[in-house]
């Protein structure tokens, strides 16, 4: 079911203070710019690697989930890891079938492709992102 890795996505207090050591410490060369995502309550923002991506993300209004996981974890940590399906409503439909959590329904994206989550109890421990592979879209783009 599950493709190529596309990206993992850490949750961090700023976007700026994450680019910034991406960039400083470890020498990242393409960052996208930071946009918001309301109605899923995130700032986002992408370091580009050769292979993958490095999803930042970052608290936007007040309701935000991601201020939950940042009360456990002040400084931030990997939040998810982002898997590419095909069909984003049969990988839902088979996972179901098989028991597992998927958390909500598909919805659009950063990438602007259909996405769900996973519970992470139905995943070791981890949240995990199903996307649909992208179409015709240059490698890189995230928005």
């Amino acid at each position: 079911m599950i493709g190529k890795l596309n990206h993992v996505g850490v949750a961090t207090p700023s976007i700026d203070d994450s680019v910034k050591m991406y960039r400083d410490l470890l020498g990242a060369t393409s960052v996208t710019n930071k946009w918001a995502m309301p109605e899923q309550g995130v700032w986002v923002c992408f370091v580009n690697l050769p292979n993958s991506q490095i999803e930042l993300i970052e608290p936007y209004g007040e309701n935000s989930p991601i201020h939950g996981f940042l009360a456990k974890n002040p400084k931030g940590g990997q939040h998810h890891i982002c898997f590419e399906v095909e069909n984003i409503y049969k990988a839902r439909d088979d996972l179901v079938a098989k028991g597992a959590t998927v958390l909500g329904e598909p919805r659009i994206g950063a990438h602007g492709t259909m996405i769900i989550f996973v519970h992470p109890k139905d995943m070791g421990g981890l949240l995990v992102e199903l996307m649909e592979t992208p179409q015709n879209t240059q490698e890189g783009d995230a928005h």
